[in-house]
């Protein structure tokens, strides 16, 4: 795994993440909601991605991840890394194209996931998100508590 995909002009876009993440989240009422007794089907093409940040966009399947229990497709551009950061609740992520990686606590090799792969991060993790490949990667992660974004220091 190479670790050069973290250029100035994309840490100047990750480090908008923290700002824009939660306004975002906030003002996202495009997410649909979600009714258990209630048989749902949403096709891909109708899936509302909001750009977080220029290089993160996020679209809702069910929830609101800024309230609470939600299930969220994102998308990263190829060869994009994540601050390091934690989050205050656990949540569950799918690979649906491209190869990612999780690297936990510092880790140096963390396994490389390509679609159909699965990762857990448990609350308060210390971690980073990537999209390693040379084409953009897209997931999907479920939660049922809020998503939140802390960065390590």
């Amino acid at each position: 795994m190479s670790t050069d995909y973290l250029t100035p002009a994309k840490a100047l876009a990750v480090t908008a993440f923290l700002g824009l993440f939660l306004s975002a989240c906030a003002n996202n009422n495009e997410i649909v909601g979600f009714d258990p007794n209630k048989d749902t089907a949403t096709p891909a093409s109708q899936i509302a991605f909001k750009n977080i940040n220029p290089a993160i966009s996020m679209g809702g399947a069910y929830g609101d991840m800024s309230k609470g229990g939600h299930g969220t497709f994102g998308k990263f551009p190829a060869n994009f890394i994540t601050p390091v950061h934690t989050h205050t609740g656990a949540y569950h992520g799918v690979v649906i194209s491209g190869t990612m990686t999780n690297p936990f606590d510092g880790e140096i090799s963390p396994p490389e996931m390509g679609p159909g792969s699965y990762w857990y991060v448990p609350a308060k993790s210390v971690h980073a998100t990537a999209c390693v490949s040379a084409t953009p990667c897209q997931f999907y992660f479920h939660a049922d508590e809020a998503f939140d974004f802390h960065p390590e220091e």
